[in-house]
């Protein structure tokens, strides 16, 4: 089965690309089956099951960061995709932190941003792009073309190795080479490593301590006069 994971802020088309993305590949006789990751609220799920008639599941990760949850429960999905006859599991979650990444080795990673965010994004994201094996740029239409050339020169200069791609997520244009890039992915192997490395570890903020002040805490602190900069992956 191959895996595509599909990551990036709300707002930025994820849904639109993956919708057309399926669309091709169930017309050519493929089998589907979508996971939803998000926080509180998703309604993708029902979407895609209604669109293409395919298996799928969603999962709010409430209390944990989506990418913990997604490490948590991506072997449970494969499992179930499998009994579900799917080939391509397409699992689309919520980037929020900045700090983690849910890709994979052995799957494909697309991290979805849209042309009208800004142009210092691609600076900001972290190892949400440059873990990506692809960085697809939405909203293309609604900039100029030097602005375009600008966000793409940001994004290579933030993660050299991805490659870029420019789709119209509301028409399908430009959606293609994403599913050829899926089909060329080899099938997922069956143990599953974190692309990348978490962050640095667990501190009394993370379980539940309120007071404010590094001096009340222990584990992973900083002052404000300790300033680590943080490049990404």
């Amino acid at each position: 089965m191959k895996l595509v994971i599909c990551a990036g802020s709300a707002t930025t088309g994820k849904t639109s690309v993956l919708r057309h993305v399926a669309r091709k590949l169930v017309a050519t006789g493929h089998h589907l089956a979508f996971l939803k990751i998000d926080v509180q609220y998703a309604d993708e799920d029902e979407v895609f099951a209604r669109e293409f008639a395919i298996p799928t599941r969603k999962v709010y990760s409430g209390e944990l960061c989506p990418d913990h949850c997604s490490v948590l429960v991506l072997g449970d999905a494969l499992k179930w995709a499998g009994e579900a006859g799917a080939d391509i599991l397409v699992v689309e979650t919520a980037g929020l932190c900045l700090r983690c990444a849910p890709y994979v080795d052995g799957g494909l990673g697309l991290m979805v941003m849209e042309a009208t965010s800004g142009m210092n994004l691609p600076r900001k994201v972290g190892p949400m792009l440059s873990l990506a094996d692809i960085a697809v740029v939405t909203k293309i239409d609604l900039v100029s073309q030097a602005e375009r050339e600008v966000f793409r020169a940001r994004i290579m200069e933030a993660a050299p190795s991805v490659r870029v791609r420019e789709v119209n997520a509301l028409y399908g244009i430009g959606i293609d080479p994403l599913v050829d890039l899926v089909l060329q992915t080899p099938d997922a192997p069956e143990r599953l490593l974190l692309r990348g490395n978490p962050p640095v570890g667990t501190c009394t903020i993370c379980v539940g301590k309120k007071e404010i002040g590094w001096q009340s805490h222990f584990g992973v602190v900083r002052a404000l006069d300790n300033q680590n900069f943080y490049r990404g992956e």
